[in-house]
């Protein structure tokens, strides 16, 4: 049969959006500034860092922002040794640094731009939610005259912008409008609508987005772009994400792992796999595996097991039925077939693979094709019934190591057996 015949995709039939009417939607890498904003994570070090950036590249991320050297010294450091790193390993990624409207914060990403010789885009960003604005005793006229001043003082100094409103999703539309049309009219090419605080669901991001480019981009009569930027507080952030691209935004923000403030930020591995499953994102994501084991290294976050594509148990089964599919799907010769059987997502585009496990719920299947592809013989009828009634009457899933004994204590021996299979489909 041919491989459409095989998976009915009930996600495209009529009504649903047509992705493909999206390809060039761009994503911006928060990891390394609203990512380390989380009180959880631990700051890598800049060696750390550049790998990281080096990752992103190679995945395909177009743009990452490298801090907040407002923050202080520490921060303008390792915004330059990024900045740096950019332009002598000549990746393919475009640099932005955070910046209160303000001077103060405009100006080291100026200098450093300056130093190193390469555009940073300013990413000055501002509260706009009646919330917001009521506990900083803000007017609207102050906060559209540090727009103004902010992002003039910028352009002024030959950095792109990007306009930032936090808590945009639950900003007034005449706030909105006004603050992102003094931006515009000062030189920003580029606004951010946030969800700052984790509020939006699909639907409100679908009208805000709506809202922001037919009553404020198109009229302007500019070449802006529109990014979105939003956090897992109510855990609909990928959703949320795609609700954004469907109704054209442009450029994506997102972290490795979620990690950013209170519950995090959208997660940029997970909207990969995405964006990559719906034919938006045509990079090679064999590493993405990489991204994922070193930004929950360097930054000390653990992988939870049950993560989806990434975690321990994405592509791990003990169950009897699951494995002998598997296992059917393999003597057909099959790997495409065999990768997708119990799997939604593909284990192979992501440098991963299935793997079939012996436990308390397995079945014969299970402890042959365990057998078979650690080097022993499995189709010894003795030894796989001493591993299943083993397995029976146990609690857990086995690890490989109490599985080896198991066979020890049988008698069998690995090198005695066949050369070990690879022991993942």
């Amino acid at each position: 049969m041919q491989e459409n015949e095989l998976i009915h995709d009930w996600n495209t039939l009529d009504g649903s959006f047509d992705y493909s009417t999206r390809r060039g939607v761009q994503l911006n890498d928060e990891t390394l500034r609203d990512g380390l904003q989380s009180p959880s994570v631990t700051d890598p070090s800049i060696d750390e860092k550049i790998r990281l950036l080096h990752l992103m590249a190679k995945l395909g991320i177009a743009a990452a922002d490298i801090g907040l050297p407002g923050a202080g010294p520490r921060a303008v450091r390792d915004v330059e040794a990024l900045a740096r790193e950019i332009v002598d390993a000549k990746l393919a990624i475009e640099p932005n640094c955070a910046a209160r409207t303000v001077r103060a914060d405009v100006q080291p990403i100026i200098d450093v731009s300056q130093r190193v010789g390469i555009a940073i885009e300013a990413a000055t960003f501002i509260g706009s939610s009646p919330i917001r604005q009521y506990a900083e005793d803000w007017t609207l006229d102050r906060m559209l005259r540090a727009t103004e001043d902010a992002v003039t003082f910028a352009v002024q100094h030959d950095l792109p912008v990007m306009y930032v409103t936090e808590d945009t999703t639950r900003a007034t539309p005449e706030v909105v409008k006004a603050l992102y049309t003094t931006a515009i009219e000062c030189g920003a090419r580029r606004i951010c609508v946030c969800d700052t605080v984790g509020h939006a669901t699909p639907h409100g991001v679908r009208q805000l987005i709506r809202y922001v480019i037919d009553e404020i981009v198109k009229p302007s009569g500019e070449d802006v772009k529109v990014d979105w930027h939003g956090h897992r507080d109510r855990g609909l952030a990928v959703p949320n994400c795609l609700a954004a691209i469907e109704e054209g935004a442009h450029r994506i923000h997102g972290t490795a792992l979620g990690i950013g403030e209170r519950c995090g930020n959208a997660e940029m591995d997970l909207l990969l796999v995405n964006l990559k499953l719906l034919g938006l994102h045509d990079w090679d994501l064999s590493r993405l595996n990489e991204y994922v084991a070193l930004a929950s290294q360097s930054c000390r976050v653990d992988l939870a097991y049950n993560w989806p594509v990434f975690g321990p148990d994405a592509f791990r089964t003990a169950t009897g039925v699951h494995a002998a599919a598997i296992a059917k799907a393999e003597q057909k010769g099959d790997a495409w077939l065999a990768d997708r059987i119990y799997s939604g997502v593909p284990a192979g585009w992501f440098g991963l693979a299935q793997r079939i496990e012996i436990g308390h719920m397995s079945g014969i299947s299970n402890v042959r094709h365990w057998l078979r592809s650690h080097g022993y013989d499995g189709a010894d009828e003795g030894l796989c019934s001493h591993v299943f009634e083993a397995a029976k009457t146990g609690d857990h899933t086995f690890s490989d190591d109490e599985v080896h004994a198991l066979c020890r204590a049988y008698g069998v021996q690995i090198a005695a057996a066949q050369a070990p299979l690879a022991e993942t489909v």
